[in-house]
């Protein structure tokens, strides 16, 4: 027979069994709020995944399956996709591709090295008009790209730049909004004691940024380089209007017209939508590689810390 002890001067409260458990039992009402959020998300995430599930199955579709139904079911026409795809006017899609990597592979390196220098002269020296540049770059960040692009054309052809590589690659170097993340992080991640320790010991400003600040802006600089490299992967307008000679085309303006074409030869459909495809995977092997990297350096920095 068990007894349950009290201590002296305590009530036991009205309604309540000594040596009850304390505190009441979690009840299922209390797990349901965190449903519906994931609910919200699922739906989300698929209604933004539909189209790519769209495209992944119907580029495995020849045209006489992707016209006749409409199904979900994959088809057996993917291989002479490729194919048709890579011989169409001596793969000419391949050179679109290529075009693409250098435009933004290219840019997306200069727009980083130039996001990095400006952003850590704006958070760690102190001049006359630093905030000042800063609200003009906060602008250029809130002005849509449409309004830049025939400026633009108009000082490339007064450059003699059109209709070349030049013409898409300098306006893609400076990126307002590249600058103010780098500015951001390296402000964050830069401390200031850091830089005059490093001053006191002699270093001049130039080592300091790439001995000290750059190794620990490394991470807000590959998120740069990633946001820089997708927006100009998918420009469209700016190469519309610079480039005449479509083997200078990005894959984005030489799928369009592909597709413009389409309306006169129903068959070229498919080449569009197959190279659609292949125009998606540079992009997920890029967000694959730089996700391991944020992994690694995250490991790395509980490591050192």
């Amino acid at each position: 027979m068990s007894t349950t002890t009290t201590a002296p001067g305590t009530v036991p409260a009205a309604g309540t069994t000594p040596g009850a458990a304390q505190g009441p039992p979690k009840s299922r009402r209390s797990r349901r709020p965190g449903l519906i959020p994931t609910v919200v998300l699922l739906a989300g995430a698929g209604y933004c995944l539909l189209p790519v599930a769209w495209v992944l199955i119907a580029s495995t579709k020849s045209s006489r399956e992707l016209f006749s139904t409409f199904t979900f079911l994959p088809g057996t026409g993917f291989t002479r996709n490729v194919a048709d795809l890579s011989a169409y006017r001596d793969g000419v899609y391949w050179q679109w591709m290529l075009n693409s990597l250098f435009y933004a592979g290219v840019g997306a390196l200069l727009s980083t090295a130039v996001s990095a220098l400006s952003g850590y002269a704006l958070a760690k020296y102190r001049f006359r008009g630093r905030e000042s540049i800063f609200n003009i770059l906060l602008t250029g960040v809130l002005m849509p790209p449409v309004i830049l692009a025939i400026p633009q054309y108009l000082l490339m052809a007064k450059a003699g730049l059109a209709d070349s590589y030049t013409s898409v690659l300098l306006p893609s170097i400076l990126s307002p909004y590249g600058i103010y993340l780098a500015r951001i992080y390296a402000a964050a991640a830069v401390p200031d004691d850091v830089v005059e320790a490093a001053r006191m010991d002699g270093a001049r400003e130039w080592g300091i940024f790439t001995r000290i600040a750059l190794p620990m802006m490394l991470p807000g600089l590959v998120t740069v380089f990633l946001f820089q490299f997708v927006a100009v992967w998918n420009n469209f307008l700016l190469p519309y209007i610079m480039l005449g000679d479509d083997e200078k085309f990005p894959v984005t303006l030489g799928l369009y017209t592909l597709l413009q074409q389409g309306a006169s030869a129903p068959a070229l459909y498919t080449l569009v939508i197959t190279g659609a495809l292949l125009a998606i995977v540079p992009l997920i092997a890029l967000f694959l590689v730089i996700q391991r990297f944020w992994s690694l350096d995250l490991l790395s920095g509980a490591v050192k810390s």
